[in-house]
C-alpha cells in the first residue's frame, strides 16, 4: 500500500464498538454466525455514517467514481471482444479498473475488480468457450453483472481491509474461521441491491424523464451492447453514492415530496 507503517484503521465510537464486538467474538459462541452477521452490519453502517459525515473520507468516493468510469471504458473493450483467457480478462479488470494507486483504498479497488472479475465468471460459465475461441465480446447481461458486482466488491473489500487490520491489532488469537472474509460476503450481499444494473436503467427509462438521454436510451434500443457504457457511465455518480450511504431511499423520497410541495 506504499508504505510500511500500519494502518490503523477509520475511528469514532460507531467504528470502535463494531472493532470491540468483533474482538469479543468466538466461532464457538452462541448464535455465532447471527452474531457475525450483525457486527457486519455494524461495519456497514459505521462506514454509511462516516461518509455522510465527511463524503472525502478515505478518500473512498472519489476513487470509486473513478474506477467507474474507467468500468465502463473497459465494458465498451468487452462489448467488441472478448480477451483471449480468463487469465488476461482478471488482469485486464485489475489494472485497467482497479489503477495502480498505493493507497488501502487503491488496493481495495484492484481487489473489487479482481473480485468481481471472479464472480462474473461463476455466473456465467459460457465465458470461457468464448475466450478461448474469440467468438465476440460479451453481452449486455455480462456486463451488467460485471457491472452491478464490482460496486458491491467495492465497499465489502474496503471492509475487508479494515476488519483485517482490527483482527490483527485487537485479536489475539487468529480465528480459523476468517471473520473477514465472512463478513465482507454479507456486506457485498447486501450492498449488490443497492447498484443499479445499466441493462434494468435503459429499459426503464421513458417519457419525459428521458429527454437528456434520449439519444443514449435510443442507441441501446438499437444495439444494446455498444450503448451500454455510456449508460454505465452515467450510472456511475448515483450508484456510488447510493453503495456509500449518500443517497438512502429515505432522501429520494424526501426530495420527491419537497418537489412536489414546490410545485
Amino acid at each position: 500500500m506504499g508504505t510500511s507503517t500500519r494502518w490503523e484503521g477509520p475511528g469514532g465510537d460507531r467504528w470502535r464498538a463494531a472493532g470491540g464486538r468483533l474482538a469479543r467474538w468466538r466461532p464457538d459462541q452462541r448464535n455465532a454466525d447471527q452474531r457475525l452477521e450483525e457486527i457486519a452490519g455494524d461495519h456497514l453502517h459505521a462506514l454509511h455514517e462516516t461518509m455522510r459525515a465527511d463524503s472525502s473520507a478515505f478518500s473512498l468516493h472519489d476513487a470509486a467514481c473513478t474506477a467507474g468510469e474507467r468500468l465502463a471504458d473497459v465494458m465498451g473493450s468487452l462489448a467488441k471482444a472478448a480477451p483471449k483467457s480468463t487469465d488476461e480478462f482478471l488482469t485486464l479488470l485489475t489494472e485497467e479498473v482497479g489503477g495502480d494507486g498505493g493507497t488501502l483504498t487503491d488496493a481495495a479497488l484492484r481487489r473489487a475488480a479482481a473480485a468481481a472479475g471472479h464472480e462474473a465468471l461463476e455466473l456465467h460459465p459460457e465465458l470461457d468457450d468464448k475466450m478461448r475461441t474469440g467468438s465476440g465480446g460479451f453481452a449486455s447481461d455480462i456486463l451488467c453483472d460485471l457491472y452491478q458486482l464490482f460496486f458491491a466488491d467495492v465497499v465489502s473489500e474496503f471492509l475487508r481491509s479494515v476488519i483485517a487490520e482490527h483482527v490483527n491489532l485487537a485479536v489475539p488469537v487468529p480465528i480459523a474461521t476468517d471473520p473477514e472474509g465472512r463478513i465482507a460476503g454479507w456486506v457485498a450481499e447486501q450492498v449488490l441491491t443497492l447498484v443499479p444494473s445499466p441493462c434494468e436503467e435503459a429499459a426503464a427509462v421513458t417519457g419525459p424523464e428521458a429527454v437528456d438521454t434520449a439519444k443514449v436510451v435510443m442507441g441501446y434500443a438499437q444495439d444494446p451492447v455498444s450503448a451500454l457504457p455510456e449508460i454505465a457511465r452515467r450510472l456511475v455518480p448515483r450508484t456510488v453514492g447510493r453503495v456509500l450511504g449518500l443517497i438512502t431511499e429515505e432522501a429520494v423520497a424526501e426530495t420527491l415530496k419537497d418537489g412536489e410541495a414546490a410545485a
